[in-house]
């Protein structure tokens, strides 16, 4: 069996106000012809399809171009999940009748994980089990049950799976979460805060392999099995040194092959820094000046229309920070260490600064339940 492992497309993004649906389906279409030209039997989307619940309407089009390509025109069937950027009963819309084409969607989280049974061109099958980004309160709620974190409400979900008689064949996971030790960047919303959200990798060492998504860099933890494929584009300038690319898995009866496949972007996204004049002369012969850029100016004097001037040469500079007119004062180095801290941090220290006294354990309580509902408003 030969899959290819994606995730986070987050259809409908944009960076700094621009979008980027364009660029989504240049990466797109290189990934319907990786699966072509490796002959793949599934492809796998863990999560984050779209960027929000409700998305745009170009971006649901480009969704349904690339899965009408996929399944009906390559016979290659796709299994995709809901993750915490989705809106899951949209998602889910028609999903039981679109099964019979080779879609397989799980939005909602129901009583019944389900159990796809997809053969290979080779005649071996496989077993995959979809599990939907669900709070813990929602896992509750469906399977009656005491999980108050996303550790105890994961547990649940794998136990479901591990009791599924597969009949001898092999197992795969399909998830969206947050394993600990996972490395972030800033364009993943946190699922939840404090670390509540974090998962132990050790619950998924029984499967064969787990195709995860949420973190938007390529990784795995625990085991080469238990992966993030990481998102096609770089959706932050955190993500400036990441490689992207898709995961091609290959399960035989006794072993398993792994690949990174490079996807190449229409335009890159990084950090460029120096003098104004010196960017301006080097940029007139730089071939990828149509990237999107952050500016970092070293100038230390005031400059009129930077940005203005800048886009003359560098048509797509998002974001300009005048480093060298700030480096002095140290309302920057403030400036960066809030930066640095979530707003659970930031709000601790406001409090102890004003009241001379820490958040009690309550009050701590009631500051994330708190962020978390800001958090899932903004869904």
């Amino acid at each position: 069996m030969k899959f290819l492992h994606t995730s986070d497309w987050h259809l409908g993004r944009q960076l700094h106000n621009q979008s980027l649906l364009e660029d989504q389906e240049y990466v797109l279409e290189q990934i319907i012809q990786i699966a072509q030209q490796q002959q793949v039997d599934v492809l796998i989307v863990a999560g984050d399809v779209f960027d929000r619940s409700v998305p745009p309407s170009n971006a649901v089009k480009l969704l349904d171009d690339t899965l009408d390509k996929l399944v009906n025109q390559l016979n290659i069937p796709v299994i995709l999940i809901a993750g915490n950027h989705d809106g899951a009963q949209r998602l889910a819309f028609a999903s039981r009748q679109m099964r019979e084409s080779g879609l397989y969607i799980s939005g909602t989280l129901g009583q019944q994980i389900p159990a796809i049974k997809l053969a290979a061109k080779d005649g071996e099958s496989v077993v995959f089990y979809p599990l939907p980004y669900a709070e813990p309160a929602t896992v509750r709620e469906v399977f009656e049950c005491q999980a108050t974190s996303h550790q105890e409400a994961m547990q649940v979900l794998v136990e479901q799976v591990k009791q599924h008689d597969s009949e001898g064949l092999k197992k795969v996971v399909i998830a969206h979460c947050f394993l600990d030790g996972g490395d972030e960047s800033e364009s993943e919303r946190p699922l939840s805060i404090g670390g509540a959200d974090k998962i132990s990798p050790k619950l998924f060492s029984d499967f064969d392999y787990v195709a995860l998504g949420h973190l938007h860099g390529p990784q795995y933890k625990g085991s080469q099995q238990i992966r993030y494929s990481g998102s096609p584009l770089k959706y932050s300038f955190s993500e400036q040194h990441q490689a992207k690319s898709v995961t091609l898995v290959e399960l035989t009866e006794d072993d398993s092959k792994i690949e990174l496949i490079a996807l190449n972007a229409k335009r890159d996204v990084r950090i460029i820094e120096g003098y104004l004049d010196e960017l301006l002369a080097s940029g007139s012969a730089d071939s990828h000046r149509d990237d999107y850029l952050m500016v970092r100016l070293l100038d230390k004097s005031a400059i009129l229309d930077a940005m203005g001037k800048l886009r003359e040469v560098y048509p797509n500079v998002l974001h300009l920070e005048r480093t060298g007119l700030m480096a002095n004062t140290d309302k920057l180095e403030l400036n960066r260490e809030h930066i640095k801290k979530g707003e659970y941090d930031m709000f601790t220290d406001f409090f102890a600064q004003v009241s001379g006294d820490e958040l009690s354990t309550e009050q701590q309580a009631l500051l994330k339940q708190t962020i978390d509902q800001l958090h899932r408003g903004d869904q």
